[in-house]
């Protein structure tokens, strides 16, 4: 009862969607020739990681500036329910290889203008299972991201595991992990934009408190890497340190211990075989939804409902 499992640690082709995506295909191949049957990309990957706010004094109200990055961005984002993800969809489903991708949404139901960090689930027949948008943009994020909603909430089998996924600052929030773990998640996608401060500590911590695998798999982005094509290329690499995300990818298993232990600064794409008896010998002391948990006591509601602000009724 194994899975083996890819994470490509790669950078985008930054704020330019159709080379960023053209790059997480040809990850999905070689994760493939690899013989996995799960391949982890970072948060925000395609088209990227919003780093500008902080490198230009983001929070300026109306600034013009602002507006430009911004508009640039959106017109980068991805359409998903307008097939924006169709090519990615065709080569998982050939290759019989699920996916877990973080991308920057522009969500047509809620206007096509504003933009979500979502956590894309794409299973081995080519399907998209699952669309989580981040529920809590975090810091300077939120000058840049919706709010998102609990309809992403949801795992998914992937023979033999029940996989479910946050992303970034989520995997902190004790109320989202208790969401997927009583739907008997016990392999956890964790996805961050880079940084080893990121990985190194929840990663352990997620599979200790889940007795779970957990796969943290981060972007990387480095000053060097903005193209010019970027609205104000200059100016942000000017404020910017050498490595704006520096990766961090690493897996650890149910007892809480390293698999994979954290590589940064460099693309990377690493393989591990994950065996699902770890997780029962684990859970034989502790299991957060099951024989350790009360639910007569404290009990969890979600709603899994995608928000809109309009209902139409046209009869």
């Amino acid at each position: 009862m194994s899975l083996r499992v890819a994470m490509a640690q790669v950078a985008p082709a930054w704020l330019q969607r159709d080379a960023t995506l053209d790059k997480v295909a040809d990850g999905v191949s070689r994760a493939a020739d690899e013989g996995a049957q799960l391949v982890v990309f970072g948060e925000a990957l395609v088209p990227g990681y919003p780093f500008w706010p902080e490198l230009t004094d983001g929070a300026r109200f109306d600034s013009e500036l602002q507006k430009e990055l911004f508009a640039h961005y959106a017109d980068q984002a991805v359409d998903i329910a307008g097939g924006g993800l169709q090519a990615l969809c065709q080569v998982a489903g050939e290759r019989e290889i699920a996916v877990y991708l973080g991308c920057i949404e522009r969500a047509t139901e809620r206007s096509a203008h504003s933009l979500y960090a979502s956590l894309v689930f794409i299973d081995r027949q080519g399907r998209i299972g699952s669309v989580h948008r981040k529920l809590c943009p975090t810091h300077e994020e939120r000058l840049v991201w919706s709010p998102g909603d609990g309809h992403g909430l949801q795992v998914h089998t992937v023979e033999p595991f029940r996989v479910g996924g946050l992303n970034c600052w989520e995997n902190w929030m004790p109320l989202a992990r208790a969401a997927l773990y009583a739907q008997g998640e016990n392999l956890h996608v964790a996805v961050w934009p880079g940084n080893l401060r990121n990985t190194a500590d929840i990663t352990r911590f997620i599979a200790r408190e889940g007795r779970s695998y957990v796969v943290s798999v981060s972007g990387l982005m480095h000053r060097d890497w903005i193209p010019a094509t970027v609205p104000h290329a200059a100016a942000i690499r000017a404020a910017a340190p050498a490595w704006l995300a520096n990766g961090g990818s690493c897996i650890a298993g149910p007892d809480g211990e390293w698999l994979v232990e954290p590589v940064t600064e460099r693309e990377t794409l690493q393989c591990a075989d994950l065996d699902l008896e770890r997780v029962y010998r684990e859970r034989q002391n502790f299991d957060p939804a099951g024989h350790y948990s009360r639910p007569d006591v404290t009990h969890l509601d979600v709603d899994r409902r995608r928000q809109s602000t309009v209902t139409f009724r046209d009869d």
